[in-house]
C-alpha cells in the first residue's frame, strides 16, 4: 500500500433483510456461534493494514450495543445509515472524509458476506495499490445465463464470456467514490454496489478474482451454506 495513503473499511449494516423472513435483521442472525456481522467485522479487523472500520448502523439498531462490548479494537467506529445501501455507504464515506485523505483507499464490504477470506482481502489491497481507479473482488460466471421477460419466460441465452459476479469488498479512493455516489444519488439511481457508481462516473474498475464461498446471506438456506463453508475451513 502506498506509504502516503491509508486504507479504511466501511461496512453497511443498516438493512432489515426482508427476504430472510426473520424478525431479526440478517446481519444479527447467529452463524457458527456468533452473528453474521461479527464474522464480517472480524475478518476485516484481522487485516492490520486497515486503519479504520466504520460500521453503518440503522438509527434504531438495538443489537450492536451488546455486541460492542467484545470489541476493544479502537479502529471500530459507528455512524447512522440511510434509506438505501448507497445512502448508508455515503454516510460512512462522509464520516471518513472528516478524518482521512481523499486519496486514502476505502474497502466497502457487505455485512452479510461473512465468509470472505482474509487472504482475498489482502490480495485485493495488494493488486490494486498502484491502480489508478480501484476495483472489486469477483468470480467469473460459470453457469449458462438466461435473460427472461416479466413473466420469467426466456428471451435469450446470454454469452457468459466476460461476465463476472460482483462480490465485496470493493476498493476505491475515498474522494472519487464519495463523489460518484453523490452523483448517482442526485441522478435518482440507487446503485446496489459501489463499482456501479464509479462506472456511472466514467471509471473502469478492475476485477480481482476471489473465491466462490464469499456468498451473501440473503435467504434462509444461505445460513446453512455459510456455516458449512466456515466449518470446512476450520477442519483444514
Amino acid at each position: 500500500m502506498n506509504n502516503d495513503s491509508q486504507c479504511h473499511a466501511v461496512i453497511p449494516a443498516a438493512g432489515a433483510g426482508v427476504r430472510m423472513g426473520a424478525d431479526t435483521p440478517k446481519q444479527y442472525l447467529t452463524l457458527a456461534g456468533q452473528t453474521v456481522l461479527e464474522h464480517s467485522l472480524d475478518v476485516l479487523l484481522a487485516c492490520k493494514r486497515i486503519a479504520t472500520v466504520v460500521l453503518v448502523l440503522s438509527v434504531d439498531d438495538q443489537y450492536w450495543p451488546e455486541i460492542r462490548r467484545r470489541y476493544k479494537d479502537s479502529r471500530v467506529e459507528t455512524v447512522s445509515g440511510g434509506a438505501e445501501r448507497c445512502h448508508s455507504v455515503l454516510n460512512g464515506l462522509e464520516y471518513l472524509a472528516d478524518k482521512a485523505s481523499g486519496d486514502d483507499w476505502v474497502l466497502v464490504h457487505d455485512a452479510a458476506r461473512p465468509c470472505v477470506r482474509k487472504h482475498d482481502i489482502e490480495m485485493l489491497m495488494s493488486r490494486l495499490e498502484d491502480d489508478s481507479v480501484g476495483g472489486l473482488l469477483g468470480m467469473p460466471v460459470a453457469d449458462t445465463m438466461k435473460q427472461v421477460d416479466a413473466d420469467d419466460v426466456v428471451m435469450q441465452t446470454v454469452e457468459r464470456d466476460g461476465l463476472w459476479r460482483a462480490l465485496t469488498p470493493q476498493m476505491f479512493r475515498l474522494g472519487p467514490l464519495r463523489d460518484a455516489l453523490q452523483q448517482a444519488i442526485a441522478s435518482g439511481v440507487m446503485v446496489t454496489d459501489d463499482a456501479a457508481a464509479m462506472e456511472m462516473a466514467g471509471f473502469r474498475p478492475r476485477m480481482v478474482q476471489g473465491h466462490a464461498d464469499n456468498i451473501k446471506i440473503t435467504r434462509p438456506g444461505d445460513l446453512q451454506l455459510a456455516e458449512f463453508y466456515l466449518q470446512s475451513r476450520e477442519s483444514l
